[in-house]
């Protein structure tokens, strides 16, 4: 296959990305609405259906956003794959600034702009397992980006609905941009997350 092929191909991937994450908040946003999260029951004590939930619509916004998030990873690696094809396919050596390599390269990584940022870090925590640091800028948490950053929430909600699913997340460290592998679970402390950010 071709470099401009690839190209071609990794662009579409990364459309499909984008539309699969916009599903994903939407529905989402469903479950927040309904007051519950991915695992939390929707049935009382007693085990009657509770009031203010919508059970069927919340059951299906979980099921879909099960098979999302395997899309979505399955598209990341295909992503990955054809990034580094595309890569590997240009010679890198001696090419001056302003070819059309260059120009490809940031169509394809967008994001470098911190929308927030990590103030504190718990020791033992999934945060600090994951490489965080205090002062780390936030670029990237799983789909959500300067671009489409709200407010803390934003993160909030990607947290309790992805515990047990590796999120990626794109920290700016002085001048270096780092890509952590996070997994919101369960630890000895509060939440899924063990670190406090701030937006910027």
């Amino acid at each position: 296959m071709s470099k401009e092929n690839i190209r071609e191909e990794v662009l579409e991937l990364m459309k499909q990305k984008d539309k699969i994450e916009a599903e994903i908040r939407e529905l989402t946003g469903i479950l927040t609405n309904n007051g519950v999260g991915m695992n939390d029951p929707l049935v009382d004590n007693e085990g009657f259906p509770i009031n203010s939930i919508d059970t069927y619509q919340v059951r299906h916004a979980r099921h879909r956003i099960i098979c999302l998030q395997n899309d979505h990873k399955n598209l990341m690696k295909q992503i990955e794959n054809g990034l580094h094809g595309y890569y590997s396919a240009t010679p890198m050596v001696g090419m001056p600034q302003g070819t059309p390599m260059e120009i490809e390269r940031s169509e394809i990584v967008i994001h470098k702009t911190p929308f927030a940022k990590i103030t504190l870090v718990s020791p033992g925590s999934p945060a600090e397992y994951a490489g965080f640091n205090v002062g780390d800028e936030v670029v990237e948490f799983g789909s959500v980006n300067s671009t489409n950053f709200k407010n803390i929430t934003d993160i909030a909600n990607i947290v309790q609905h992805s515990q047990g699913t590796q999120l990626n997340v794109k920290l700016k460290r002085g001048s270096a941009f780092h890509t952590m592998h996070f997994i919101p679970r369960r630890w000895a402390g509060k939440g899924l997350l063990g670190c406090n950010i701030v937006g910027l």
